[in-house]
């Protein structure tokens, strides 16, 4: 029995409600067909709007990026919303309405912002992605909405164009940009180049022989010009040594002579004489100019200070050899007139022999002094390249350490300005990403809106939903009893007596009357709404 309660109830409460329905039929009828028609009717007087479509495909640049490499890194869905403020400014959009006289009415009651933000919200660009994961998308869509097919056709046509052509401009201009910003930037940094070139030009110049790279010369120079130098003061030694010989000799023969004794011969005489010496020093100097040439250029500072030794060298050379030749001519000149001679002659002879070592041993002094100087001179400057070599080697390597950044920075933008140049040549010939249009604006056969048929079968809705609200308002007001259960449920006694409803034959009458013109009003009302309905069908 409790399962059979709760059923009893539903049907109770269902057939409550068809019998509201019934008693309040016209409460619901009413409304219904009249909100219906004048839907309808608000609907007829309304214009029809037209959309115009048009759909541009992301057409990606033609040319590998391997080889060629865009200059815009930006997405496309900014690259979009950039251009939509561009072709969408204040501007284009006052041109495209002066252009096609859009919104003649509304501009004589209207400030043009409010027209412009009219014309931009019938202005619509949507993506198409494909792919719902990805952000950016390979299509789009434009259109516009007007009340004339062929001019919402021409308008989207407009718009697309506008895209197309913002869209190269913006890639041109773009890529002719960069280039311009890089070539600035590629003279700056030559600029820098070239000065920190010639600074390490002038550097390089200032400080020849202290180089890095020159040590190891240096020090094979050094090494040969201290050994010439040990050499120079060991032959001074021997000529100081011969000097004092030859002095006590001279001194001898000098006393020898006063008293009238006969001088013997002079020693040494087939000992090494300054020519020999001098002629040995050439030689080296000779050897010592080839070692440098093996190095470093003719104008090299030691190289000069070479050949200008040499140059003294021979002409020393060149008085001993004059001094030598005059000897045997005076020696000839002698015994062709000392046949009869004394020997006082061959005294004097021998003593002037003497002398003339003597003059060659100061001579051979004198050059082994002068050498010794400038090989002291050569040796203390060598040693101060060398010393100085660690701090030019620091200062170098800071100069070249600015060089290489340079140069690698120039490398980098040449580079860089490279690719900009191809990149902007490449948009200027149409050959980067473009819009293509794949689906050219549509010429619309049916007005994109109202919705005629869903509003007016909206309205056909509110209507019936404003019927039952005002039936079960009425019901709820009205208190006759239509039931015996109402009558059980208002009086606490029980009903003995029931009374049947007899009616008269003009009841019967009026009843039936009264039903026909209820059916007939019901079907006008319901062929007027479905005729209304089919009209609106019909026209869209």
């Amino acid at each position: 029995m409790p399962e059979a309660e709760p059923q009893t109830n539903l049907n109770e409460t269902i057939e409550g409600i068809f019998r509201l329905i019934k008693r309040r039929r016209w409460w619901i009828v009413f409304p219904a067909c009249v909100v219906a028609l004048g839907t309808i009717a608000v609907l007829s007087g309304l214009p029809n709007r037209y959309n115009s479509e048009a759909t541009l495909l992301v057409v990606q640049q033609q040319v590998p990026e391997r080889y060629v490499v865009p200059t815009n890194s930006s997405g496309l869905a900014e690259e979009l919303q950039a251009m939509t403020q561009e072709v969408l400014s204040r501007t284009r959009l006052l041109g495209i309405i002066d252009e096609f006289h859009l919104f003649t009415k509304e501009s004589k009651r209207m400030a043009p912002e409010e027209v412009i933000d009219l014309m931009r919200k019938n202005i619509d660009i949507k993506p198409i992605n494909e792919v719902p994961e990805r952000k950016d998308f390979n299509a789009f869509k434009i259109s516009f909405t007007t009340d004339s097919p062929r001019l919402a056709q021409a308008v989207t046509s407009k718009l697309t164009s506008l895209f197309i052509q913002e869209n190269l401009k913006t890639r041109e201009d773009q890529a002719a940009n960069t280039t311009n910003f890089l070539e600035a930037q590629l003279e700056t940094v030559r600029t820098k180049l070239n000065e920190q070139e010639q600074r390490l030009r002038e550097f390089k110049m200032q400080h020849l022989g202290e180089l890095p790279e020159q040590q190891a010369g240096n020090l094979a120079i050094l090494s040969g010009l201290q050994t010439q130098l040990q050499n120079t003061m060991a032959g001074l030694s021997r000529a100081q040594q011969q000097k004092v010989y030859l002095e006590s000799l001279l001194s001898g023969y000098r006393g020898l002579a006063a008293r009238g004794s006969a001088l013997p011969g002079v020693p040494g005489a087939h000992a090494a004489t300054p020519l020999d010496n001098a002629q040995k020093e050439l030689d080296r100097l000779e050897s010592q100019k080839d070692l440098l040439l093996g190095r470093y250029t003719p104008e090299h500072p030691d190289v000069v200070e070479v050949e200008s030794e040499i140059r003294k060298q021979e002409a020393t050379v060149a008085r001993l050899k004059s001094s030598q030749a005059a000897k045997p001519e005076s020696a000839a000149e002698s015994q062709k007139g000392a046949a009869p001679a004394s020997a006082n002659s061959e005294d004097d002879a021998t003593i002037a022999q003497v002398k003339s070592q003597l003059e060659a041993n100061r001579l051979e002094m004198e050059n082994l002094a002068s050498d010794e100087k400038r090989l002291k001179a050569s040796v203390s400057d060598y040693q101060n390249r060398l010393n100085s070599t660690p701090v030019r080697e620091q200062e170098l390597a800071e100069v070249n350490r600015n060089y290489d950044l340079l140069k690698a920075n120039y490398a980098d933008l040449l580079n860089k300005e490279q690719q900009s140049q191809l990149a902007t040549s490449l948009e200027k010939q149409q050959g980067g990403q473009q819009f293509r249009l794949v689906d050219p604006p549509s010429l619309p056969t049916l007005p994109s809106s109202p919705k005629r048929l869903k509003i007016s079968l909206g309205g056909l809705g509110a209507g019936l939903a404003l019927g039952l609200a005002l039936a079960f308002l009425v019901d709820l007001t009205d208190r006759s009893f239509h039931t015996e259960k109402d009558l059980t449920k208002s009086f606490a006694l029980p009903l003995v007596l029931c009374v049947p409803l007899i009616r008269t034959k003009r009841e019967d009458r009026r009843l039936v009357v009264r039903r026909t013109c209820e059916w007939a009003l019901g079907c006008v009302l319901a062929i007027a709404v479905f005729a209304a309905e089919f009209y609106v069908y019909r026209v869209g």
